[in-house]
């Protein structure tokens, strides 16, 4: 990763590794994220990756980076990064609703 632009609004990232296939494909969705922050306006920060058998020790230290800097954005590759995560409800809108920052799809525009 580059050197954080500070004039520009942090950008967190998550990752649920399980669903990539090598350790090639997270760093292509790194750079992807990457890439999405740079033409969206913002600095990259700290993409947390999930691991399996530590769940969810990554989603709570976003859920904490998040609220320690104020991050308004947190991108993922695919909402299924999100949806994997809960059977029983809606993460990315819990998520929301109790950080304030909104999910964004690395595809999409925020």
């Amino acid at each position: 990763m580059s050197e954080v632009d500070y004039t520009r609004p942090l950008l967190l990232g998550y990752v649920l590794k399980h669903l990539l296939m090598t350790d090639g494909e997270l760093a292509d969705i790194r750079s992807q994220l990457e890439e999405f922050a740079r033409i969206e306006g913002f600095a990259m920060g700290t993409t947390y990756v999930e691991e399996t058998d530590t769940t969810p020790a990554a989603f709570e230290a976003l859920i904490a980076a998040v609220n320690r800097y104020e991050v308004t954005t947190v991108v993922i590759p695919s909402r299924l990064h999100f949806a994997a995560l809960a059977i029983t409800h809606n993460v990315k809108d819990t998520f929301e609703r109790a950080t304030g920052a909104r999910v964004v799809v690395a595809a999409s525009t925020p």
